[in-house]
């Protein structure tokens, strides 16, 4: 199945997070289609608010180097928006833990064992070993609802990288210090990063990459009415 043939119903079946990666990169060929496609995704008066930044080969690798090193030390985060969902409870909470429980037994990772999940943690910030990762920001003005714009960005970006083989995973950690993607990418204070996303060939020999969760029975999030 090609990326042509593979049906949207397709894609979002298959899409999961992939959190380890060949060192395969991604052609420059199939890079520029998955890009234009999600260049099609819809937003408030087609104003297209997100800047996107893309890091391969030594710019890769050097913002990789950044951040293993900041965390490694415990240097502050610099999130350009603090988070504000506050924590999860109820039935979200137990998602949450469930997602976790699933990962971390793949990983061979004990509830009680710091090391192990302090390790884990840092996997992020090393991409998962992913030969790309793109930054995904607008500009600092722009408030929620331009946000939501972005968020469309970013599922059509998803499910196009999904379409042509290509495994991601979306990391809010990559918002953690946005001076160094500002810095190399020479962009101005005013834009401002919401996320990241770690992308390649996935390799199927990662115990995390065999992570299976499914969804909520659809009554549990959608109401449907047509008479009151």
């Amino acid at each position: 199945m090609s990326a042509e043939t593979q049906s949207l119903a397709d894609a979002l079946r298959s899409r999961r997070s992939v959190r380890g990666f060949l060192d395969k990169p991604v052609p420059e060929e199939t890079l520029k289609a998955i890009f234009e496609l999600a260049q099609l995704a819809p937003s408030n008066c087609n104003i297209q608010p997100w800047k996107v930044f893309v890091a391969s080969g030594e710019v890769r690798d050097e913002l990789r180097r950044r951040m293993v090193e900041k965390v490694t030390a415990g240097v502050p985060m610099e999130p350009d928006f603090e988070p504000n969902a506050g924590k999860f409870s109820g039935v979200y909470r137990q998602r949450q833990g469930d997602c976790a429980v699933e990962l971390y037994n793949n990983m061979g990772i004990a509830r009680d064992d710091k090391p192990g999940r302090m390790r884990a943690q840092l996997r992020n910030f090393e991409l998962f070993d992913a030969p790309h990762v793109v930054f995904i920001g607008m500009e600092r003005e722009f408030g929620p609802t331009v946000a939501l714009d972005v968020g469309m960005y970013i599922q059509s970006l998803m499910l196009a990288m999904t379409a042509y083989g290509v495994g991601s995973c979306a990391q809010g950690s990559m918002r953690y210090f946005p001076n160094d993607v500002r810095e190399i990418f020479g962009e101005p204070a005013s834009t401002a990063i919401l996320v990241g996303i770690s992308f390649g060939y996935e390799d199927p020999d990662v115990a995390a990459n065999r992570t299976r969760v499914g969804r909520a029975p659809l009554a549990d999030s959608v109401a449907f009415k047509t008479a009151l």
